[in-house]
């Protein structure tokens, strides 16, 4: 079997996979790290936007009912205000994306999984503010520099595969915590959702039809970003026959 089929058929399984398990009884919890991932995504993509902004990103905290929020250094205006908003539910499913079409090939896995690992063992060490954030973080980096090392070639292309499909998947479902007028963290409530800052910095009302049409927005763009990625791999598998 050429790499291409094997690219293509194990990105197929870990869609297939992804899906079955958000909806088996105690799929929940097996996929517990990787919501745990998904949440660092986020919250790494709203830092990512605070110093793009010039706001200034000081740390991230993640619990662990996999809430997570992310601190700036001062207060953002409402330019960016509205693209650290727009930041997490975009830049999350961007994550997913680039960790599939990164991986076409065993070694290309290889290295993919291990750049992962690095990303995740620096942001545990100076990204995190939170001791169970800080040792939940360092456990995927170790997970995911092992499975750099150790998994065969075949398994690494479906372990990377199904961390990126699980990062678009998360991307799309979590779309619906937007329509909560209040942001959770931790138990506790901290201000208001994302979707909820997006309608008030772009469309200055934070009424129900500004909130859902930012929903919908980053909805279809999670769609949008599975869809060319699985488009790139699917060409790329034209190009090898």
């Amino acid at each position: 079997m050429s790499e291409d089929k094997t690219e293509v058929r194990t990105l197929a399984l870990a869609l297939l996979a992804s899906l079955l398990l958000w909806n088996l009884p105690f799929g929940g919890v097996l996929l517990y790290p990787f919501k745990l991932l998904a949440t660092w995504a986020h919250e790494m993509s709203h830092g990512l936007a605070m110093l793009v902004t010039n706001t200034g990103f000081d740390h991230v905290m993640l619990y662990r009912d996999t809430s997570g929020i992310a601190h700036g250094n001062a207060a953002a205006g409402p330019v960016a205000s509205a693209l650290i908003a727009a930041a997490g539910y975009m830049g999350t499913p961007v994550w997913g994306a680039l960790l599939l079409v990164a991986t076409p090939t065993a070694e290309a896995a290889r290295r993919a999984l291990a750049i992962v690992a690095g990303l995740l063992a620096i942001s545990a060490l100076f990204a995190i503010g939170n001791g169970f954030g800080q040792w939940a973080i360092g456990a995927i980096a170790a997970a995911f520099a092992a499975a750099a090392i150790a998994v065969p070639a075949r398994a690494r292309i479906l372990v990377a595969h199904f961390v990126a499909a699980q990062a678009c998947v998360d991307a799309v479902l979590d779309v619906r915590v937007l329509l909560r007028p209040i942001q959770v963290v931790d138990g506790i409530t901290v201000g208001a959702s994302d979707a909820t800052n997006m309608a008030g910095a772009t469309f200055g009302t934070t009424d129900s039809w500004a909130v859902w049409f930012w929903a919908l927005a980053w909805l279809a763009w999670s769609l949008a970003v599975l869809f060319v990625a699985l488009r790139v791999t699917a060409r790329r598998q034209l190009r090898g026959q």
